[in-house]
């Protein structure tokens, strides 16, 4: 069964067609003039998965409600409609959450089009929480971005098997996040996890830490020691910055890899060990073995199942949810309330490049949480804290044309919501038609004079606002 619709505008007329349009389409649809309204239906029936949503609304804005609604219910799919969109206001839309945006006047084919794409991005939501609980995949891999789903799926499938797996990504991506949810979701996930990072330690500690050692094999070597093979034996091995390991012991690396034993620096007695290694770089592995500072062969022992992660740049549409997710381990980790973005904060966190990806995110929320005070955290509190605009690129879901969707061919063409265009003026000089369209013109310029504003202008000639917004692109007046 199709999801339940809640369709939010201040003109009767489109809200009743909408509501016409939607029923014949199979949808549960409910009906708002205004936000007050919006709010109280969304707050009694949880059922309601898409909103269509008009920006110029009485009293509070449909961006302002956007912001609020996606911030309560990250699940809910928005489309917002305004009859004056510009690419400014659909780019912020999307990072605020919207699913996609609406210029009216609307046809009814575009809506169901949006509706049942929207309508397919829920079930693929429902399907990756489900696939997250059923394979155990941790909470804290946050997002509902297609790149944060592709990610999810293919840590489920190889989450169950033994096969070694190479996670890349930039630095701060969270690659050992990675590397834990395919311990947390395997069948080892009771045995234990070890991490090192290959970067942190001189060679040499490197494989004393890797293989361990026995008394006297070198000096400070007073007692032997297990290496991490063996403390993760039955279990995971995570090695970190795989591609700062020296060739030597890359080399013997490959050995236990290959044969499932370690020999410990100093010793001779072998050891089987039983261990699955998935191992992450912020490098390219692929230029350090042109450049022969990488093995090939271990390349492609460690390269079985590759995960590659996004950095944040290239999901923006899950800023709000990361953010919010931030904002509340830090309000139980300091004793507090948790703090919540405001929309411009959140529209300026979205401009920023995030080159430190994730991680640069949590620790600048961290530092904001500190130093600021309030329950909401303004776009005033984040400056200092951020270099000026960089504006990223948008998120694909509004700039690329939407996928192709099946359209009830039932569907009425008495439902199409102001569907076509006054042709533009083009009249003899003199004629009838030219004098009552000159006439026209000079109306609607007096009343914008007067009114200030499109909405006010469309009261004083008793037009729907829609309807004025074609009037006013047939005369190419500026609105």
């Amino acid at each position: 069964m199709a999801d339940a619709v809640l369709v939010v505008d201040d003109e009767p007329r489109i809200l009743e067609s909408l509501g016409r349009l939607l029923e014949h389409g199979g949808y549960r649809v409910f009906l708002a003039a205004n936000g007050v309204s919006a709010d109280a239906i969304l707050e009694r029936e949880p059922a309601i998965g898409l909103v269509l949503l008009d920006v110029a609304l009485p009293g509070e804005d449909g961006l302002s409600l956007l912001a609020r609604w996606i911030a309560a219910r990250p699940s809910l799919a928005v489309v917002l409609m305004s009859g004056h969109g510009t690419i400014e206001m659909a780019v912020q839309a999307t990072k605020l959450g919207a699913y996609d945006f609406l210029e009216k006047p609307l046809s009814s084919d575009k809506v169901l089009v949006t509706l049942r794409n929207a309508e397919r991005r829920l079930t693929l939501e429902r399907e990756n929480e489900s696939l997250r609980e059923s394979a155990g995949l941790s909470r804290a891999l946050v997002g509902r971005s297609a790149a944060t789903s592709a990610l999810l799926s293919r840590i489920a499938l190889a989450a169950p098997t033994t096969a070694t797996v190479l996670v890349t990504g930039e630095s701060g991506t969270g690659k050992e996040l990675i590397a834990r949810a395919l311990h947390d979701a395997s069948p080892r996930k009771d045995q234990a996890f070890v991490a090192l990072n290959c970067a942190a330690l001189p060679e040499d500690l490197v494989e004393s830490e890797l293989f361990g050692h026995e008394k006297g094999a070198f000096t400070g070597a007073v007692a032997a020691r297990r290496g991490k093979f063996e403390e993760a034996h039955k279990g995971t091995l995570f090695l970190d910055e795989i591609g700062d390991m020296s060739l030597r012991t890359q080399s013997k690396l490959l050995r236990v890899l290959q044969d499932g034993v370690v020999t410990r620096l100093g010793g001779s007695a072998p050891t089987t060990v039983d261990v699955r290694v998935i191992a992450a770089t912020n490098r390219g592995l692929e230029d350090a073995i042109a450049r022969g500072a990488f093995r090939e062969d271990l390349f492609y022992r460690l390269n079985v199942v590759p995960i590659a992660v996004p950095p944040l740049r290239d999901r923006l549409e899950d800023l709000g949810l990361l953010s919010e997710h931030f904002l509340a381990l830090l309000g139980k980790q300091m004793g507090r309330k948790p703090r919540r973005l405001g929309r411009a904060a959140l529209t300026r966190l979205a401009q920023h490049r995030w080159p430190g990806n994730v991680r640069e995110l949590k620790n600048l929320l961290e530092r904001v949480v500190i130093l600021t005070p309030g329950d909401v955290i303004t776009e005033e509190d984040l400056a200092g804290h951020l270099p000026g605009p960089a504006v990223g690129a948008a998120p694909a879901s509004l700039t690329a044309p939407a996928p192709p969707a099946t359209v009830p061919p039932s569907a009425p063409p008495d439902l199409v919501v102001d569907d076509e265009e006054e042709p533009a003026v083009d009249a003899p000089a003199g004629s009838l038609k030219a004098q009552l369209e000159t006439a026209e013109r000079v109306a609607i310029e007096d009343a914008l004079r007067r009114a200030g504003t499109v909405a006010r202008a469309a009261e004083i000639l008793g037009l729907e606002r829609s309807h004025l917004y074609k009037k006013l692109r047939k005369h190419r007046l500026p609105y």
